[in-house]
């Protein structure tokens, strides 16, 4: 996958307006390789063999979704993720599971830019495999006629306006305590709120961003 758009792999750039998932309320998902080993008996003579289920390494994912992209004739591909990059842009390997297993990417079908984006699994291999299926569900709608894929993208397309995530909106750092987001939040509101000569864009997007922080940081919404 390589782009020159100006996305982030690293971090992880969240589309803003897409909802995040609550640390808490992610799973483990059932994405998996599937192989065969060979058993052997005490001569080590091969008898048979059976099933081996593996969950999925990161590079197994990119690979899965890789190719749906390819088959959908989306270009421009721009994986994000927590997971830092090589110098060829594609995550390294040995590298602990980020706290933020969210996964989003960025890409363009017929010369519009699009974006997928999944956090709802506990690990960044499986929400790139579940974008990659979902990617594959989108490419059935023109496959069997009942529905067309600009349809299918019409709910995401005022969701790819911005690439911001919640701690640059709020002008702090990834690292910011619950606390701190909201002071920022009511100190920018202050500024930008339509009453002061802000705007309801500049409003919604703090709160987005305020909203955003809350679930990953374990705040409650008042």
């Amino acid at each position: 996958m390589t782009s020159a758009d100006p996305v982030s792999r690293y971090p992880l750039a969240w589309p803003l307006g897409w909802r995040r998932t609550v640390a808490a309320r992610r799973d483990r998902a059932n994405f998996a390789k599937h192989s065969t080993r060979n058993v052997t008996d005490a001569a080590n003579t091969v008898v048979g063999t059976t099933k081996v289920r593996t969950p999925l390494t990161v590079a197994q994912a990119i690979g899965r979704l890789a190719g749906e992209l390819g088959r959908l004739g989306a270009t421009d591909e721009v994986l994000s993720t927590n997971l830092q990059t090589r110098l060829d842009g594609l995550p390294r390997s040995g590298q602990a599971e980020p706290t933020d297993p969210g996964a989003a990417v960025y890409f363009r079908l017929k010369g519009k830019p699009r974006c997928l984006a999944c956090d709802r699994w506990d690990r960044v291999a499986d929400n790139i495999a579940a974008i990659a299926q979902h990617v594959d569900a989108l490419r059935r709608i023109d496959r069997y006629g009942v529905g067309t894929m600009e349809q299918a993208f019409a709910g995401y397309a005022a969701l790819t306006t911005s690439v911001a995530e919640w701690w640059q909106v709020l002008k702090l750092s990834p690292t910011a305590t619950l606390i701190q987001v909201e002071e920022a939040y009511k100190r920018l509101a202050k500024e930008h709120h339509p009453d002061v000569g802000g705007s309801h864009e500049a409003m919604a997007k703090l709160s987005e961003a305020r909203e955003t922080a809350r679930a990953l940081l374990g705040g409650t919404s008042t």
